[in-house]
């Protein structure tokens, strides 16, 4: 019987000496380039200028937004105005019916004069009585009581002069008057509806728009800032400088407001200290009762500014990597409070020159060997 003899030495080394090419692709040859630095952008660490825009939600006010409300009862016989027009001070606005207050003033006329009559015969009987009581013709009782008959028509007449200024003060209450010089709101009331002063709904608003107030909250911390910086709450209201006001629809109104009152007390429930703006309205475009968005502008100059891809947080704790002899080292720092999403500026932790890893630092370790990538420039890396 014949014997088949196979050799394996052939295949075995073949398949060894694909295996160590491989390896060598992967490695580089001696296995050091899989533990050597990795590629990542750096960045060195320098001042810059920020200007830095925080906007805070606002309600908008007129400077006076004044409720119309009738100080008489009675039936509306005339609507004056047109809603939304404007309006002067002193402006009718409404006619209540005069025909009970014309006829109360009738009235109250009359007894004044019935008064006057009272006090003229009530004095022509003491200057008698007081000639009798000198002749002695009639005693002490006699002239007392006629002196207190004279002083309760005097009496009387001042009451009746009262209600005769009363009177006309409710025939021109009848005539709704406008307060200010504004706009004139809506008004759900027409010829013919029974009004009074006790009614829950005013008559009408009037607003005078032409100049806006702001309303506006920030936080405790920020309160205080702007009193560091200025001195005091009032010194900062006076000395900061003009805002910007972004609308409802996104676009910035032309014309910049001043802060003129920040509260000086905090809000327990929500933390924040209260601000109003002002703003000019001369075109009539703000409207009151709308929403806003006062935009102030923080300026930090000389600012430490690293992006915020630099960054990863670890318990409320911001950190970035600072690059030492090449080594990634993990490094706590302080920001600034405000930031527009992008950058953040740097309080402490950080020097001027300071090189640092600019992005990828959440996928990153401490105590990896870094290198600045190929494409980057030298000046960049620096």
């Amino acid at each position: 019987m014949s014997h088949i003899r196979y050799n394996f030495a052939g295949p075995l080394i073949l398949a060894a000496a694909l295996l160590g090419l491989a390896s060598s692709c992967a490695g580089g040859g001696d296995g050091r380039a899989a533990d050597g630095p990795k590629e990542y952008p750096l960045m060195a660490v320098s001042a810059a200028d920020r200007k830095l825009p925080v906007k805070y939600t606002a309600v908008l006010r007129g400077c006076q937004d004044v409720e119309v409300r009738p100080e008489v009862s009675g039936l509306i016989t005339k609507v004056c105005v047109s809603e939304g027009a404007a309006v002067r001070k002193g402006e009718v606005l409404f006619v209540i019916d005069q025909v009970p207050y014309k006829a109360a003033l009738r009235k109250a006329e009359a007894a004044v004069a019935t008064a006057e009559a009272g006090v003229a015969n009530a004095r022509l009987d003491l200057d008698g009585k007081e000639e009798l009581y000198r002749e002695n013709v009639i005693s002490d009782y006699e002239l007392r009581n006629a002196r207190n008959t004279y002083k309760s028509a005097e009496a009387a007449l001042k009451q009746a002069q009262a209600q005769l200024t009363e009177a006309a003060n409710n025939l021109s209450y009848t005539e709704v008057k406008s307060p200010v010089d504004g706009v004139a709101g809506m008004t759900s009331f027409r010829v013919g509806a029974l009004v009074g002063p006790t009614m829950a709904e005013p008559l009408m608003s009037v607003s005078d728009n032409s100049l806006m107030y702001a309303y506006f909250s920030m936080n405790e911390q920020q309160a205080l800032e702007l009193a560091a910086k200025y001195g005091t709450m009032a010194d900062a209201a006076k000395a900061y400088p003009p805002v910007g006001l972004e609308l409802k629809d996104g676009s910035l109104y032309e014309s910049q407001g001043r802060i003129d009152v920040i509260s000086g007390i905090v809000d327990r429930a929500t933390g924040t200290v209260s601000l109003r703006a002002n703003f000019p309205n001369d075109k009539g475009r703000l409207l009151s009762g709308g929403s806003a968005s006062v935009v102030l502008t923080y300026d930090r100059p000389g600012a430490l500014v690293i992006p915020q891809g630099a960054t990863y947080e670890i318990q409320d704790k911001i950190f970035t990597y600072r690059v030492i002899d090449g080594t990634a080292v993990a490094t706590p720092i302080e920001v600034f409070g405000i930031n527009d999403g992008k950058e953040y500026i740097v309080l402490s932790g950080l020097s001027a020159g300071d090189t640092i890893v600019a992005s990828g630092a959440g996928l990153l370790k401490a105590g990896t060997k870094v290198t600045a990538m190929k494409h980057q420039s030298n000046q960049e890396a620096k």
